[in-house]
């Protein structure tokens, strides 16, 4: 069974970087047709795919968040993460990894990190 489990600050300064990192364990992000992303979820409002990486490592990016998002990967660690720059409190969110063999296809979730960005 995958499991993921988000880690990184549940708070952080506006114009400032978020950081998340993802540690996959039951399987590896190196997979072939494997995919890992990035979803948030605003309070009061849906889902929002932020991008992904594939097994081969090629990143995939949402066209609103791709200006200022960056997903990268450790592969002897089997996590992968996110940098999220120049943050607004409009970035506030639960902040989810999920995995799965389709770019949006999100077989396996972890349990979100709340991130608020506030001074």
């Amino acid at each position: 069974q995958v499991q993921l489990q988000e880690s990184g600050p549940g708070l952080v300064k506006p114009s400032q970087t978020l950081s998340l990192t993802c540690t996959v364990s039951g399987g590896s992000i190196t997979t072939r047709y494997y995919f890992s992303s990035w979803i948030r979820q605003p309070p009061g409002k849906g889902l929002e795919w932020m991008g992904g990486i594939r097994y081969d490592g090629n990143t995939y990016y949402s066209p609103s968040l791709k200006s200022h998002t960056s997903i990268s990967r450790d592969t002897s660690k089997n996590q992968f993460s996110l940098q999220l720059s120049s943050v607004t409190p409009e970035d506030t969110a639960v902040y989810y990894c999920a995995g799965g063999y389709g770019l949006t296809r999100w077989d396996y979730w972890g349990q979100g990190t709340q991130v608020n960005v506030s001074s």
